[in-house]
């Protein structure tokens, strides 16, 4: 089944981006851990940004805590009102969502040893968004840990693995001019240098998902079958 464009219409009007990228790191998991070895596991992590929303509604009339009250603490409206405030800004979430699967080696005190990021638009919106997600990868990679990420966001057109390669001083990846993609990189250090290699895969609407190596050592690696937990998270959704 082919790779659908979930951030435009007809799809975008009947199903939530968001609902694939919250279910997907889930279907990787369970597909990783049926093939894992023995000392390895994984796990999804959904990180929704701020917990709390403030209502607006109750902002705009002039009522910012749900209710008014005196002094004393009691429930007796108060005439006094502060002035509007003067808007500093008015911008998305600051802190954009994270989608990922991370694996860790239990023989080693669960020292994480991969990780899967889908990317969801908040991490292309902004430059100090890009400038995170792009830190936390290159931070990643320098610990030996193995990163995937899985770009299925049409609708902006930033390359965050191309910032990541251009962090670390190398060169324009293969991939470098497509918005949507999907590369496995692992950092490996060897005669006192640090190389960083990456398998990269452009994604076309219509066409399926590429399988990459999930690097667990330097010479153990897994499948990552993207193609076959995306359906499954589809399937799951009633995505057609």
């Amino acid at each position: 089944m082919p790779l659908r464009d979930h951030f435009h219409p007809p799809l975008a009007e009947q199903r939530s981006w968001e609902e694939l990228d919250g279910a997907w790191p889930g279907s990787i998991a369970f597909r990783l851990n049926s093939i894992l070895p023995p000392n390895y596991y994984c796990g999804p992590r959904v990180h929704l940004g701020t917990a709390i929303e403030i209502d607006v509604a109750a902002f705009e009339n002039g009522d910012p805590l749900g209710g008014t009250y005196d002094s004393d603490g009691g429930g007796t409206a108060v005439s006094w009102v502060p002035a509007r405030p003067t808007l500093l800004l008015d911008t998305d979430d600051p802190i954009p969502p994270e989608y990922e699967v991370r694996v860790y080696d239990e023989r080693h005190g669960r020292r994480l040893v991969a990780a899967v990021e889908i990317v969801s638009p908040g991490n292309k919106d902004r430059p100090e968004s890009r400038e995170a997600f792009v830190s936390k990868c290159r931070t990643l990679l320098q610990q030996d840990v193995c990163v995937v990420i899985v770009d299925p966001v049409t609708d902006r057109p930033a390359n965050l693995y191309a910032e990541l390669a251009e962090r670390i001083k190398a060169a324009p990846p293969a991939v470098a001019a497509s918005p949507i993609y999907a590369v496995s990189c692992r950092g490996i250090r060897s005669r006192g240098r640090w190389r960083v290699e990456a398998w990269e895969h452009e994604l076309l609407v219509g066409l399926p998902l590429p399988t990459l190596p999930l690097w667990l050592t330097n010479c153990l690696s897994v499948p990552l079958e993207l193609e076959a937990s995306y359906e499954d998270t589809c399937r799951g959704l009633r995505i057609a």
